[in-house]
Protein backbone atom coordinates (compact mmCIF):
# COMPACT_ATOMS: atom_id res chain seq x y z
CA UNK A 1 0.00 0.00 0.00
CA UNK A 2 1.47 3.66 -0.90
CA UNK A 3 -0.17 5.24 1.70
CA UNK A 4 -2.70 5.27 4.07
CA UNK A 5 -6.20 3.65 3.21
CA UNK A 6 -9.48 5.34 3.57
CA UNK A 7 -11.07 2.62 5.87
CA UNK A 8 -8.03 3.75 8.42
CA UNK A 9 -10.41 6.47 9.60
CA UNK A 10 -13.35 4.75 10.10
CA UNK A 11 -11.18 1.91 11.77
CA UNK A 12 -12.37 1.80 15.46
CA UNK A 13 -10.27 2.18 19.19
CA UNK A 14 -11.74 -1.13 19.79
CA UNK A 15 -9.88 -4.00 20.68
CA UNK A 16 -9.90 -6.63 17.90
CA UNK A 17 -7.69 -8.75 15.14
CA UNK A 18 -6.51 -7.08 11.92
CA UNK A 19 -5.58 -8.95 8.65
CA UNK A 20 -3.28 -7.41 5.83
CA UNK A 21 -3.99 -9.22 2.12
CA UNK A 22 -2.11 -8.79 -0.96
CA UNK A 23 -3.84 -8.37 -4.31
CA UNK A 24 -5.19 -11.93 -4.54
CA UNK A 25 -7.47 -11.50 -1.02
CA UNK A 26 -4.69 -13.49 0.27
CA UNK A 27 -3.60 -13.22 4.13
CA UNK A 28 -0.32 -11.95 4.53
CA UNK A 29 -0.41 -11.05 8.40
CA UNK A 30 -2.90 -11.34 11.09
CA UNK A 31 -2.35 -9.65 14.52
CA UNK A 32 -4.20 -8.40 17.13
CA UNK A 33 -4.71 -4.42 18.88
CA UNK A 34 -6.48 -3.32 22.06
CA UNK A 35 -7.09 -0.37 19.94
CA UNK A 36 -7.43 -0.99 15.94
CA UNK A 37 -6.98 2.29 15.04
CA UNK A 38 -3.61 2.88 16.63
CA UNK A 39 -2.38 -0.44 15.94
CA UNK A 40 -3.45 -0.28 12.29
CA UNK A 41 -2.08 3.99 12.23
CA UNK A 42 1.52 2.90 13.46
CA UNK A 43 1.74 0.77 9.75
CA UNK A 44 2.01 3.59 7.81
CA UNK A 45 4.34 5.99 10.41
CA UNK A 46 7.61 6.86 8.99
CA UNK A 47 9.02 5.20 12.05
CA UNK A 48 8.62 1.44 10.79
CA UNK A 49 11.17 2.02 7.80
CA UNK A 50 14.21 0.62 10.58
CA UNK A 51 11.88 -2.66 10.53
CA UNK A 52 12.23 -4.72 7.78
CA UNK A 53 9.52 -7.11 8.47
CA UNK A 54 6.58 -4.57 8.67
CA UNK A 55 8.05 -2.31 5.49
CA UNK A 56 7.74 -5.30 3.11
CA UNK A 57 4.40 -6.40 4.68
CA UNK A 58 2.99 -3.14 3.47
CA UNK A 59 4.78 -2.83 0.53
CA UNK A 60 3.04 -6.66 -0.26
CA UNK A 61 -0.25 -5.48 1.17
CA UNK A 62 -3.16 -3.89 -0.87
CA UNK A 63 -5.99 -4.54 1.61
CA UNK A 64 -6.64 -4.62 5.21
CA UNK A 65 -10.06 -5.84 7.63
CA UNK A 66 -10.21 -5.98 10.54
CA UNK A 67 -13.23 -7.74 13.73
CA UNK A 68 -13.88 -6.26 16.39
CA UNK A 69 -14.13 -8.00 19.88
CA UNK A 70 -15.41 -7.53 23.05
CA UNK A 71 -12.07 -7.08 24.77
CA UNK A 72 -7.90 -8.21 24.18
CA UNK A 73 -8.49 -11.83 25.57
CA UNK A 74 -10.64 -12.75 23.11
CA UNK A 75 -8.78 -11.12 20.00
CA UNK A 76 -6.25 -13.25 21.55
CA UNK A 77 -8.04 -16.19 21.07
CA UNK A 78 -9.29 -15.05 17.39
CA UNK A 79 -5.70 -13.97 16.14
CA UNK A 80 -4.20 -17.42 17.14
CA UNK A 81 -7.07 -19.19 15.38
CA UNK A 82 -6.98 -17.30 12.26
CA UNK A 83 -2.80 -18.07 12.53
CA UNK A 84 -3.85 -21.73 12.69
CA UNK A 85 -6.34 -21.29 10.16
CA UNK A 86 -4.64 -18.89 7.07
CA UNK A 87 -0.79 -19.95 7.85
CA UNK A 88 -0.06 -16.18 6.70
CA UNK A 89 3.67 -15.33 5.68
CA UNK A 90 4.85 -12.70 7.91
CA UNK A 91 3.76 -14.14 10.71
CA UNK A 92 5.80 -16.89 12.54
CA UNK A 93 3.97 -20.55 11.96
CA UNK A 94 4.42 -23.41 15.14
CA UNK A 95 4.89 -26.16 12.08
CA UNK A 96 4.09 -29.14 14.70
CA UNK A 97 -0.10 -28.19 14.98
CA UNK A 98 -1.24 -31.60 15.86
CA UNK A 99 -3.29 -32.28 19.31
CA UNK A 100 -1.19 -34.74 21.65
CA UNK A 101 -3.25 -37.32 22.98
CA UNK A 102 -4.66 -37.44 27.10
CA UNK A 103 -5.55 -40.14 29.06
CA UNK A 104 -9.15 -39.54 30.23
CA UNK A 105 -10.49 -41.18 33.28
CA UNK A 106 -14.16 -41.15 33.30
CA UNK A 107 -15.09 -40.47 36.95
CA UNK A 108 -18.79 -38.99 36.17
CA UNK A 109 -19.42 -42.42 35.39
CA UNK A 110 -21.02 -45.01 37.18
CA UNK A 111 -18.09 -47.49 36.70
CA UNK A 112 -15.08 -45.07 35.43
CA UNK A 113 -12.99 -46.32 32.42
CA UNK A 114 -9.85 -45.31 30.06
CA UNK A 115 -9.90 -43.69 26.96
CA UNK A 116 -7.51 -42.16 24.99
CA UNK A 117 -8.85 -38.33 23.73
CA UNK A 118 -7.22 -35.75 21.88
CA UNK A 119 -9.66 -32.73 23.07
CA UNK A 120 -10.76 -32.09 26.28
CA UNK A 121 -13.82 -30.07 28.12
CA UNK A 122 -14.15 -29.26 31.82
CA UNK A 123 -16.82 -31.68 32.56
CA UNK A 124 -15.68 -33.20 35.64
CA UNK A 125 -13.32 -36.02 34.03
CA UNK A 126 -9.97 -36.34 34.80
CA UNK A 127 -6.94 -35.83 32.32
CA UNK A 128 -3.68 -36.60 32.24
CA UNK A 129 -1.09 -36.08 30.11
CA UNK A 130 -0.48 -34.73 27.32
CA UNK A 131 1.53 -37.65 25.70
CA UNK A 132 4.04 -36.60 23.30
CA UNK A 133 4.58 -39.71 21.92
CA UNK A 134 1.38 -41.37 21.31
CA UNK A 135 4.06 -44.98 21.99
CA UNK A 136 4.19 -44.02 24.89
CA UNK A 137 0.74 -43.64 25.61
CA UNK A 138 -0.30 -46.67 24.74
CA UNK A 139 2.61 -48.81 26.41
CA UNK A 140 1.02 -46.82 29.67
CA UNK A 141 -2.60 -48.23 28.47
CA UNK A 142 -0.89 -51.83 28.44
CA UNK A 143 0.31 -51.73 31.74
CA UNK A 144 -2.80 -50.34 33.38
CA UNK A 145 -5.03 -53.08 31.39
CA UNK A 146 -2.11 -55.78 32.53
CA UNK A 147 -2.02 -54.52 36.47
CA UNK A 148 -5.25 -52.85 37.26
CA UNK A 149 -7.72 -54.21 35.45
CA UNK A 150 -10.12 -51.26 34.84
CA UNK A 151 -11.97 -51.00 31.71
CA UNK A 152 -10.83 -49.74 28.47
CA UNK A 153 -14.00 -50.60 26.49
CA UNK A 154 -16.27 -47.99 25.06
CA UNK A 155 -19.15 -50.49 25.23
CA UNK A 156 -22.84 -49.09 26.77
CA UNK A 157 -22.27 -51.37 29.68
CA UNK A 158 -25.48 -51.04 31.24
CA UNK A 159 -26.97 -52.99 28.30
CA UNK A 160 -24.13 -56.14 28.22
CA UNK A 161 -25.47 -59.48 29.66
CA UNK A 162 -21.90 -60.69 29.78
CA UNK A 163 -17.93 -60.04 29.98
CA UNK A 164 -16.58 -59.26 27.22
CA UNK A 165 -12.83 -60.64 25.87
CA UNK A 166 -10.89 -57.73 28.15
CA UNK A 167 -12.03 -60.10 30.65
CA UNK A 168 -11.23 -63.34 29.47
CA UNK A 169 -8.08 -62.01 29.15
CA UNK A 170 -7.53 -60.56 32.30
CA UNK A 171 -7.26 -56.96 31.67
CA UNK A 172 -10.87 -56.02 33.10
CA UNK A 173 -12.93 -56.77 36.01
CA UNK A 174 -16.40 -56.87 34.57
CA UNK A 175 -18.15 -54.31 36.65
CA UNK A 176 -20.73 -54.45 33.50
CA UNK A 177 -21.72 -57.68 35.15
CA UNK A 178 -21.33 -57.77 38.49
CA UNK A 179 -17.77 -59.69 38.68
CA UNK A 180 -16.54 -57.63 40.69
CA UNK A 181 -17.50 -55.02 44.13
CA UNK A 182 -18.33 -51.44 43.43
CA UNK A 183 -16.10 -50.86 46.40
CA UNK A 184 -13.05 -53.06 44.58
CA UNK A 185 -13.59 -51.65 41.49
CA UNK A 186 -13.69 -47.92 42.64
CA UNK A 187 -10.27 -48.32 44.70
CA UNK A 188 -8.67 -49.55 41.14
CA UNK A 189 -9.41 -46.77 39.78
CA UNK A 190 -8.16 -44.91 42.26
CA UNK A 191 -5.41 -46.92 42.03
CA UNK A 192 -5.11 -45.86 38.12
CA UNK A 193 -5.59 -42.29 38.94
CA UNK A 194 -2.18 -42.42 41.53
CA UNK A 195 -0.44 -43.93 39.37
CA UNK A 196 -0.84 -41.58 36.54
CA UNK A 197 -0.63 -39.06 38.57
CA UNK A 198 2.99 -40.38 39.93
CA UNK A 199 1.69 -40.66 43.44
CA UNK A 200 3.48 -43.89 43.85
CA UNK A 201 4.19 -43.64 47.11
CA UNK A 202 0.64 -44.20 47.91
CA UNK A 203 -0.29 -46.53 45.90
CA UNK A 204 2.98 -48.57 46.95
CA UNK A 205 1.45 -48.02 50.60
CA UNK A 206 -1.93 -49.18 50.18
CA UNK A 207 -1.27 -52.23 47.68
CA UNK A 208 1.59 -53.23 50.58
CA UNK A 209 -1.50 -53.17 53.43
CA UNK A 210 -3.31 -55.27 50.93
CA UNK A 211 -0.87 -57.87 50.41
CA UNK A 212 -0.58 -57.89 53.90
CA UNK A 213 -3.85 -58.68 54.93
CA UNK A 214 -4.28 -61.38 51.85
CA UNK A 215 -1.25 -62.77 53.33
CA UNK A 216 -2.43 -63.08 57.11
CA UNK A 217 -5.81 -64.14 55.92
CA UNK A 218 -4.02 -67.45 54.04
CA UNK A 219 -5.26 -65.97 50.42
CA UNK A 220 -1.68 -66.70 48.99
CA UNK A 221 -2.25 -66.28 45.02
CA UNK A 222 -4.46 -63.20 45.57
CA UNK A 223 -0.88 -61.70 47.40
CA UNK A 224 0.65 -63.22 44.64
CA UNK A 225 -0.79 -60.68 42.73
CA UNK A 226 -0.64 -57.88 44.80
CA UNK A 227 3.15 -58.47 44.78
CA UNK A 228 3.43 -58.35 41.74
CA UNK A 229 2.30 -55.46 40.71
CA UNK A 230 4.35 -53.80 43.40
CA UNK A 231 7.13 -54.82 41.51
CA UNK A 232 6.47 -53.88 37.99
CA UNK A 233 4.88 -50.29 39.74
CA UNK A 234 8.16 -50.48 41.36
CA UNK A 235 10.54 -50.70 38.13
CA UNK A 236 8.62 -48.12 36.24
CA UNK A 237 9.24 -46.14 39.43
CA UNK A 238 12.96 -46.53 39.10
CA UNK A 239 12.74 -45.62 35.27
CA UNK A 240 11.00 -42.08 35.60
CA UNK A 241 13.55 -39.27 35.97
CA UNK A 242 12.06 -37.29 39.23
CA UNK A 243 13.28 -33.20 38.42
CA UNK A 244 11.94 -31.53 41.75
CA UNK A 245 8.57 -32.77 43.61
CA UNK A 246 8.04 -28.55 43.81
CA UNK A 247 7.66 -28.00 40.25
CA UNK A 248 4.63 -30.08 40.86
CA UNK A 249 3.29 -29.72 37.08
CA UNK A 250 5.37 -27.35 34.56
CA UNK A 251 6.17 -27.01 31.29
CA UNK A 252 10.13 -25.25 30.91
CA UNK A 253 10.29 -23.53 27.45
CA UNK A 254 13.87 -23.54 26.58
CA UNK A 255 15.12 -21.66 23.51
CA UNK A 256 17.98 -21.34 21.50
CA UNK A 257 18.41 -19.28 18.39
CA UNK A 258 20.99 -18.21 15.78
CA UNK A 259 20.48 -16.19 12.31
CA UNK A 260 17.06 -16.93 10.75
CA UNK A 261 16.42 -20.43 12.98
CA UNK A 262 15.69 -20.94 16.12
CA UNK A 263 14.22 -24.14 18.09
CA UNK A 264 11.64 -24.45 21.24
CA UNK A 265 12.46 -26.99 23.54
CA UNK A 266 9.45 -27.86 26.07
CA UNK A 267 10.24 -29.85 29.31
CA UNK A 268 6.49 -31.54 30.40
CA UNK A 269 6.89 -31.73 34.07
CA UNK A 270 4.33 -33.64 35.78
CA UNK A 271 4.06 -34.15 39.66
CA UNK A 272 7.55 -33.43 39.60
CA UNK A 273 8.97 -35.85 37.05
CA UNK A 274 10.04 -35.31 33.48
CA UNK A 275 7.03 -36.62 31.23
CA UNK A 276 8.31 -36.20 28.42
CA UNK A 277 10.28 -33.48 26.06
CA UNK A 278 9.38 -32.17 22.86
CA UNK A 279 11.58 -29.77 20.56
CA UNK A 280 10.11 -27.69 17.91
CA UNK A 281 11.77 -25.76 14.98
CA UNK A 282 11.05 -22.21 13.39
CA UNK A 283 12.86 -21.57 10.47
CA UNK A 284 12.10 -18.42 9.86
CA UNK A 285 12.08 -15.43 12.62
CA UNK A 286 11.12 -12.76 11.05
CA UNK A 287 13.57 -10.60 12.77
CA UNK A 288 11.21 -10.44 15.96
CA UNK A 289 12.90 -10.21 19.25
CA UNK A 290 12.45 -13.40 22.24
CA UNK A 291 10.14 -11.72 23.94
CA UNK A 292 7.64 -11.66 20.83
CA UNK A 293 8.85 -15.00 19.48
CA UNK A 294 7.87 -16.61 22.97
CA UNK A 295 4.46 -14.91 22.95
CA UNK A 296 3.87 -16.67 19.46
CA UNK A 297 5.03 -19.58 21.10
CA UNK A 298 2.54 -19.99 23.50
CA UNK A 299 -0.51 -18.55 22.08
CA UNK A 300 -0.12 -21.02 19.29
CA UNK A 301 1.18 -24.18 21.25
CA UNK A 302 -1.93 -23.71 23.60
CA UNK A 303 -4.11 -23.08 21.45
CA UNK A 304 -4.24 -26.85 20.68
CA UNK A 305 -6.14 -28.84 22.79
CA UNK A 306 -3.41 -28.94 25.16
CA UNK A 307 -4.20 -27.98 29.06
CA UNK A 308 -1.93 -25.38 30.47
CA UNK A 309 -0.05 -26.75 33.59
CA UNK A 310 -0.19 -24.83 36.50
CA UNK A 311 2.96 -23.23 35.84
CA UNK A 312 5.31 -22.00 32.83
CA UNK A 313 8.82 -21.38 33.45
CA UNK A 314 10.55 -19.29 31.06
CA UNK A 315 13.88 -17.39 31.06
CA UNK A 316 12.10 -13.82 30.31
CA UNK A 317 8.76 -12.55 30.22
CA UNK A 318 7.06 -13.02 26.73
CA UNK A 319 4.93 -10.04 25.18
CA UNK A 320 1.80 -9.05 26.49
CA UNK A 321 1.89 -11.43 29.74
CA UNK A 322 -1.17 -10.19 31.12
CA UNK A 323 -3.38 -10.88 28.27
CA UNK A 324 -1.53 -14.29 28.39
CA UNK A 325 -2.33 -15.06 31.62
CA UNK A 326 -5.84 -14.52 31.77
CA UNK A 327 -6.39 -16.26 27.86
CA UNK A 328 -4.30 -19.46 29.39
CA UNK A 329 -6.88 -19.12 32.85
CA UNK A 330 -9.75 -19.30 30.48
CA UNK A 331 -8.44 -22.54 28.58
CA UNK A 332 -7.44 -24.38 31.78
CA UNK A 333 -10.19 -22.94 34.43
CA UNK A 334 -7.85 -22.61 36.57
CA UNK A 335 -5.10 -19.69 37.08
CA UNK A 336 -1.76 -20.72 34.95
CA UNK A 337 1.33 -18.63 36.23
CA UNK A 338 4.20 -17.72 33.89
CA UNK A 339 7.05 -17.67 35.96
CA UNK A 340 10.89 -16.59 35.35
CA UNK A 341 13.18 -18.09 38.46
CA UNK A 342 13.85 -15.82 40.88
CA UNK A 343 18.12 -14.98 41.40
CA UNK A 344 19.46 -17.20 43.40
CA UNK A 345 17.09 -20.11 42.56
CA UNK A 346 18.45 -23.09 41.03
CA UNK A 347 17.93 -23.16 37.05
CA UNK A 348 19.11 -26.16 36.04
CA UNK A 349 15.84 -27.53 34.53
CA UNK A 350 15.64 -24.67 32.41
CA UNK A 351 19.56 -24.49 31.97
CA UNK A 352 18.79 -28.17 30.52
CA UNK A 353 16.04 -27.04 28.33
CA UNK A 354 17.78 -24.61 26.64
CA UNK A 355 20.89 -26.49 26.09
CA UNK A 356 19.36 -29.45 24.77
CA UNK A 357 17.52 -26.50 22.26
CA UNK A 358 20.91 -25.48 21.33
CA UNK A 359 21.78 -29.19 20.53
CA UNK A 360 18.72 -30.01 18.58
CA UNK A 361 18.81 -27.38 16.29
CA UNK A 362 22.96 -27.84 15.72
CA UNK A 363 21.58 -31.23 14.80
CA UNK A 364 18.74 -30.06 12.37
CA UNK A 365 21.14 -27.50 10.81
CA UNK A 366 23.60 -30.27 10.21
CA UNK A 367 26.39 -29.87 12.84
CA UNK A 368 27.34 -32.64 14.01
CA UNK A 369 27.79 -32.60 18.52
CA UNK A 370 30.54 -33.27 19.30
CA UNK A 371 29.55 -33.35 23.34
CA UNK A 372 27.04 -35.67 22.11
CA UNK A 373 28.29 -38.19 20.10
CA UNK A 374 31.40 -38.43 22.44
CA UNK A 375 29.06 -38.73 25.35
CA UNK A 376 27.19 -41.40 23.58
CA UNK A 377 30.41 -43.47 22.53
CA UNK A 378 31.17 -43.72 26.44
CA UNK A 379 28.16 -45.02 27.15
CA UNK A 380 27.83 -47.60 24.26
CA UNK A 381 31.34 -48.39 24.83
CA UNK A 382 32.58 -47.49 21.07
CA UNK A 383 35.57 -46.88 20.54
CA UNK A 384 34.84 -43.39 18.81
CA UNK A 385 32.69 -41.19 18.75
CA UNK A 386 29.77 -42.42 15.80
CA UNK A 387 29.15 -40.05 12.39
CA UNK A 388 27.24 -42.72 10.51
CA UNK A 389 24.10 -44.67 12.56
CA UNK A 390 21.61 -47.18 10.91
CA UNK A 391 18.36 -47.94 12.34
CA UNK A 392 15.93 -50.79 11.38
CA UNK A 393 12.36 -51.43 12.42
CA UNK A 394 9.51 -53.51 11.57
CA UNK A 395 5.51 -52.65 11.11
CA UNK A 396 2.75 -55.28 11.51
CA UNK A 397 -0.62 -56.06 12.45
CA UNK A 398 -1.17 -59.71 12.56
CA UNK A 399 1.22 -60.12 10.41
CA UNK A 400 -0.66 -58.72 7.81
CA UNK A 401 1.02 -55.97 5.15
CA UNK A 402 4.13 -56.06 6.82
CA UNK A 403 6.65 -53.94 6.61
CA UNK A 404 10.34 -52.79 7.24
CA UNK A 405 12.00 -49.19 7.66
CA UNK A 406 16.04 -48.33 7.59
CA UNK A 407 16.98 -44.64 8.24
CA UNK A 408 20.02 -43.29 8.45
CA UNK A 409 21.82 -40.30 9.89
CA UNK A 410 25.00 -39.26 9.14
CA UNK A 411 27.42 -36.51 9.55
CA UNK A 412 25.30 -34.77 11.91
CA UNK A 413 22.07 -35.16 9.61
CA UNK A 414 18.88 -37.13 8.62
CA UNK A 415 20.62 -38.45 5.46
CA UNK A 416 16.89 -39.18 3.59
CA UNK A 417 18.33 -40.35 0.47
CA UNK A 418 20.07 -43.27 2.38
CA UNK A 419 16.51 -44.57 3.41
CA UNK A 420 14.83 -47.58 2.59
CA UNK A 421 11.58 -48.72 2.87
CA UNK A 422 10.40 -52.61 2.62
CA UNK A 423 8.13 -54.96 1.97
CA UNK A 424 8.25 -58.36 3.91
CA UNK A 425 8.79 -61.08 1.33
CA UNK A 426 9.59 -64.36 3.22
CA UNK A 427 7.74 -64.09 6.33
CA UNK A 428 4.35 -65.07 6.84
CA UNK A 429 2.54 -64.56 10.27
CA UNK A 430 3.69 -62.65 13.13
CA UNK A 431 6.88 -63.23 13.26
CA UNK A 432 8.97 -60.22 14.19
CA UNK A 433 12.29 -61.53 14.86
CA UNK A 434 12.35 -62.83 11.25
CA UNK A 435 11.18 -59.79 9.67
CA UNK A 436 13.98 -58.34 11.13
CA UNK A 437 16.71 -61.16 10.02
CA UNK A 438 15.46 -60.19 6.70
CA UNK A 439 15.34 -56.57 6.60
CA UNK A 440 18.83 -56.71 7.65
CA UNK A 441 20.24 -58.76 5.63
CA UNK A 442 18.11 -57.18 2.19
CA UNK A 443 19.65 -53.70 3.60
CA UNK A 444 22.91 -55.15 3.93
CA UNK A 445 23.80 -56.67 0.53
CA UNK A 446 22.62 -53.63 -0.85
CA UNK A 447 24.62 -50.91 0.94
CA UNK A 448 27.50 -53.31 1.35
CA UNK A 449 31.04 -51.26 2.56
CA UNK A 450 28.48 -48.23 3.01
CA UNK A 451 26.98 -50.08 5.96
CA UNK A 452 26.39 -47.56 9.08
CA UNK A 453 29.26 -49.09 11.60
CA UNK A 454 26.84 -48.10 14.66
CA UNK A 455 23.46 -49.75 14.07
CA UNK A 456 20.07 -49.40 16.25
CA UNK A 457 17.65 -52.07 16.16
CA UNK A 458 14.12 -50.81 17.21
CA UNK A 459 12.86 -53.49 20.35
CA UNK A 460 14.36 -55.99 23.00
CA UNK A 461 16.68 -58.32 23.00
CA UNK A 462 14.86 -60.94 20.76
CA UNK A 463 14.90 -58.47 17.73
CA UNK A 464 18.62 -57.41 18.50
CA UNK A 465 19.73 -61.48 18.83
CA UNK A 466 18.01 -61.94 15.34
CA UNK A 467 20.11 -58.44 13.88
CA UNK A 468 23.46 -60.27 15.52
CA UNK A 469 22.60 -63.39 13.95
CA UNK A 470 22.00 -61.67 10.61
CA UNK A 471 25.34 -60.09 10.83
CA UNK A 472 27.29 -63.03 11.47
CA UNK A 473 25.77 -64.85 8.68
CA UNK A 474 26.86 -61.78 6.55
CA UNK A 475 30.17 -61.93 7.89
CA UNK A 476 30.51 -66.21 7.08
CA UNK A 477 29.64 -65.14 3.62
CA UNK A 478 32.60 -62.24 3.72
CA UNK A 479 30.47 -59.76 3.57
CA UNK A 480 31.02 -57.72 6.76
CA UNK A 481 33.81 -58.06 9.68
CA UNK A 482 31.60 -58.63 12.58
CA UNK A 483 33.69 -56.31 14.82
CA UNK A 484 33.73 -53.81 12.77
CA UNK A 485 29.85 -53.20 13.52
CA UNK A 486 27.87 -52.27 16.36
CA UNK A 487 24.51 -53.20 17.18
CA UNK A 488 22.10 -52.09 19.78
CA UNK A 489 18.61 -52.25 20.21
CA UNK A 490 15.99 -49.94 22.10
CA UNK A 491 13.36 -51.28 23.88
CA UNK A 492 10.52 -49.72 24.96
CA UNK A 493 8.35 -49.20 28.10
CA UNK A 494 10.79 -48.55 30.03
CA UNK A 495 13.02 -46.86 27.11
CA UNK A 496 15.85 -48.84 27.66
CA UNK A 497 19.42 -50.11 25.53
CA UNK A 498 20.49 -52.97 25.43
CA UNK A 499 23.88 -54.01 24.38
CA UNK A 500 25.49 -57.18 23.46
CA UNK A 501 27.01 -59.35 26.29
CA UNK A 502 25.69 -56.66 29.03
CA UNK A 503 23.17 -58.38 31.56
CA UNK A 504 21.37 -55.30 31.95
CA UNK A 505 19.90 -52.62 30.15
CA UNK A 506 20.92 -48.63 30.04
CA UNK A 507 17.95 -46.64 30.91
CA UNK A 508 17.43 -43.90 28.45
CA UNK A 509 14.80 -41.63 31.18
CA UNK A 510 17.76 -39.93 32.58
CA UNK A 511 17.11 -37.02 30.12
CA UNK A 512 20.81 -36.72 29.42
CA UNK A 513 21.57 -35.31 25.68
CA UNK A 514 22.69 -39.03 24.17
CA UNK A 515 19.70 -40.26 25.71
CA UNK A 516 17.70 -37.92 23.51
CA UNK A 517 19.47 -38.22 20.76
CA UNK A 518 18.97 -42.11 20.63
CA UNK A 519 15.17 -42.04 21.15
CA UNK A 520 15.54 -39.08 18.21
CA UNK A 521 16.78 -42.44 16.18
CA UNK A 522 14.51 -44.25 17.54
CA UNK A 523 11.20 -42.61 17.03
CA UNK A 524 12.29 -41.34 13.32
CA UNK A 525 12.79 -44.92 12.46
CA UNK A 526 9.53 -45.96 13.74
CA UNK A 527 7.68 -42.88 12.11
CA UNK A 528 8.86 -44.32 8.72
CA UNK A 529 7.91 -47.80 9.13
CA UNK A 530 4.74 -47.36 10.47
CA UNK A 531 3.72 -44.62 7.59
CA UNK A 532 5.19 -47.28 5.03
CA UNK A 533 2.73 -50.09 6.79
CA UNK A 534 -0.34 -47.97 6.69
CA UNK A 535 0.10 -46.59 3.12
CA UNK A 536 0.37 -50.73 2.24
CA UNK A 537 -2.79 -51.57 4.46
CA UNK A 538 -4.81 -48.40 2.79
CA UNK A 539 -3.78 -49.86 -1.05
CA UNK A 540 -4.89 -54.03 -0.06
CA UNK A 541 -8.28 -52.17 1.18
CA UNK A 542 -8.26 -49.94 -1.77
CA UNK A 543 -7.92 -52.56 -4.15
CA UNK A 544 -10.70 -54.69 -6.00
CA UNK A 545 -11.54 -57.78 -5.27
CA UNK A 546 -10.95 -58.77 -8.38
CA UNK A 547 -7.68 -58.61 -8.52
CA UNK A 548 -7.09 -61.73 -5.85
CA UNK A 549 -9.40 -63.69 -8.73
CA UNK A 550 -6.53 -65.64 -10.98
CA UNK A 551 -6.96 -65.60 -14.57
CA UNK A 552 -9.11 -61.64 -14.37
CA UNK A 553 -6.74 -59.45 -16.51
CA UNK A 554 -7.39 -55.84 -16.25
CA UNK A 555 -9.30 -55.64 -19.22
CA UNK A 556 -11.64 -58.29 -18.13
CA UNK A 557 -11.94 -56.30 -14.64
CA UNK A 558 -12.90 -53.24 -16.81
CA UNK A 559 -15.34 -55.52 -18.93
CA UNK A 560 -17.15 -56.74 -15.45
CA UNK A 561 -17.25 -53.01 -13.90
CA UNK A 562 -18.13 -51.52 -17.18
CA UNK A 563 -21.56 -53.57 -17.93
CA UNK A 564 -22.22 -54.15 -13.93
CA UNK A 565 -21.06 -51.12 -12.01
CA UNK A 566 -20.40 -52.68 -9.38
CA UNK A 567 -18.64 -55.75 -7.38
CA UNK A 568 -22.45 -56.15 -5.19
CA UNK A 569 -23.77 -55.76 -8.96
CA UNK A 570 -21.51 -58.98 -9.99
CA UNK A 571 -21.88 -60.48 -6.90
CA UNK A 572 -25.57 -60.67 -7.13
CA UNK A 573 -25.61 -61.70 -11.50
CA UNK A 574 -26.18 -65.11 -12.45
CA UNK A 575 -23.63 -67.38 -14.29
CA UNK A 576 -25.04 -67.02 -17.85
CA UNK A 577 -25.02 -62.91 -17.30
CA UNK A 578 -21.33 -63.29 -16.73
CA UNK A 579 -20.40 -66.02 -18.90
CA UNK A 580 -22.48 -63.83 -21.82
CA UNK A 581 -19.29 -61.54 -21.74
CA UNK A 582 -16.91 -61.52 -24.44
CA UNK A 583 -14.01 -62.81 -22.77
CA UNK A 584 -15.59 -64.74 -20.74
CA UNK A 585 -16.76 -68.43 -19.96
CA UNK A 586 -19.32 -70.24 -17.45
CA UNK A 587 -16.24 -72.01 -15.76
CA UNK A 588 -14.66 -68.54 -15.61
CA UNK A 589 -18.31 -67.18 -14.53
CA UNK A 590 -18.45 -69.87 -11.46
CA UNK A 591 -15.16 -68.97 -10.19
CA UNK A 592 -15.51 -65.35 -10.36
CA UNK A 593 -18.85 -65.50 -8.14
CA UNK A 594 -17.34 -68.12 -5.93
CA UNK A 595 -14.55 -65.99 -5.25
CA UNK A 596 -16.56 -62.96 -4.65
CA UNK A 597 -18.87 -64.51 -2.08
CA UNK A 598 -18.75 -62.84 1.03
CA UNK A 599 -16.95 -65.45 3.60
Amino acid sequence: MDKPPEKLSITPPLPGVYLFKNAKEKILYVGKARSLRNRLRSYFHKSISGDLRKSALVDEATDFSFVVTQNEIEALALESNFIKQYRPKYNVILKDDKNYPYLKITVTQQWPGIEVVRRFDHGGDIYIGPYVSSRGMRETLDFIRKYFHVRTCKYKIENLKRPCVEYQIGHCGAPCVGLISGEDYMAAVNEVIDFLKGDNQTILANLTQSMTAHSDALRYEKAAIVRDKIAAIRETWETQKVIDPALADSDVIGYYGTGSEGMFNVFFIRNGVLAAVKDFHIKDLKGLSYKQLLYTFIEQFYNKDIIPPERIIVAQKPAQPGTLRAWLKKRKGSPVDIIIPPPGTPTDILTMANETAKRNLSLKRGSPDIAIMSELAQRLNLSAPPTDIGAFDVSTISGSESAGAFIRWRDGRFAKDSYRRLKIKTVTGVDDYSMMTEIFMRVAKNLGDEFPHLLVIDGGKGQLESALSALRQLNAEGLFVDNAIAIISIAKNPDRVFIPGALRGISLEDGSQSSLFLKRIRDEVHRFAITYHRKLREQRMKRSPLENIKGISKKRRLELLRHFDSIEAIRAAKPEEISSLKGFNAKLAAKILAELQIP
